[in-house]
């Protein structure tokens, strides 16, 4: 064992190892702690130890950083949808249902500011405490059958003030509607008894009409029929032989009837007052 000697590496192949080694800690460092990727649609921005937020907002892309020293904070910058309820009153003191949606996204060049102010979750910080602080104060100013009729001005009310309201936070509002409104029980009930009531009122007066109009018709009716009587007994005494037109006319008639019918029917000239009429011709004096 004593005449056993440890072998010398050369210097040059632990200087290589050693190197080799360097790097390959030195890569691993760099992707996982000395990188950082900032997908589409975010945008990033950076922390350091030394001098705080950076005023600079990343964009999409993969980005270096110093590990320790500094620290990525990411942004979601697409617009996205978020629906807010609120429970509120209105002028004549009924309470109100509503669901708001929005459609928000923050301000990309003030994402330094926001973070500093309201950090990373800044849409559960801000945005219902503004949607109930705005609906409260635009329902207010409308009775509730008001809200029912002027629905889309309400609306269109509700969103210019909350886009205001939201920039003072560095939001901006793409779209701001009512996708739901809902009243009291009671109310809804009440709503409901009083347009059954118009219409039973609609209906009575709708009928008081029509009774109306058949008296007028009738009263017509009786009044032509009076002055028809009237011109027949004048044309009687003036013309007596208009009795004898008018059988002529009503024979005729039923000659025409009998004619048309398939049935075969024997009369006597008394039915169709014709005898009548030779009993007179035959009377005249020649």
């Amino acid at each position: 064992l004593n005449n056993l000697r440890t072998p010398k590496l050369p210097r040059n192949y632990i200087g290589a190892a050693l190197g080799g080694l360097g790097l390959t800690v030195g890569g691993y460092v760099l992707v996982n702690h000395g990188m950082y990727n900032v997908e589409g649609g975010h945008r990033a921005i950076l922390y350091s130890r030394l001098g705080g937020i950076s005023n600079v907002v990343q964009g999409e892309g993969t980005h270096f950083k110093i590990p320790w020293l500094h620290r990525p904070y990411v942004y979601n910058v697409r617009s996205t949808p978020r629906s807010v309820k609120s429970l509120t009153g209105s002028r004549d003191l009924q309470m109100v249902d509503i669901n708001l949606r929005v459609i928000y996204r923050p301000m990309v060049e003030k994402l330094p500011d926001m973070y500093r102010t309201l950090g990373l979750d800044y849409d559960e910080r801000i945005l219902p405490s503004i949607v109930n602080e705005v609906l409260k104060s635009v329902v207010a100013q409308y009775n509730a059958i008001e809200l029912i009729v002027k629905r889309e001005q309400v609306s269109a009310e509700v969103r210019s003030r909350l886009q205001d309201r939201a920039k003072d936070f560095f939001i901006v509002l793409d779209d701001v509607s009512i996708t739901h409104l809902a009243f009291s029980p009671q109310f809804t009930q009440a709503v409901e008894s009083k347009q059954v009531a118009q219409q039973d009122a609609e209906r009575s007066k709708w009928i008081v009409e029509k009774a109306l109009e058949e008296k007028k018709s009738i009263i017509i009716a009786a009044q032509g029929e009076a002055e028809a009587a009237t011109l027949i007994a004048k044309a009687v005494s003036s013309n007596p032989g208009f009795v004898q037109l008018r059988g002529i006319q009503y024979a005729r008639d039923v000659a025409e009837t009998i004619a048309g019918s398939s049935n075969k029917v024997h009369i006597n000239s008394d039915a169709l007052l014709v005898s009548g009429l030779a009993r007179d011709l035959a009377a005249k004096p020649k």
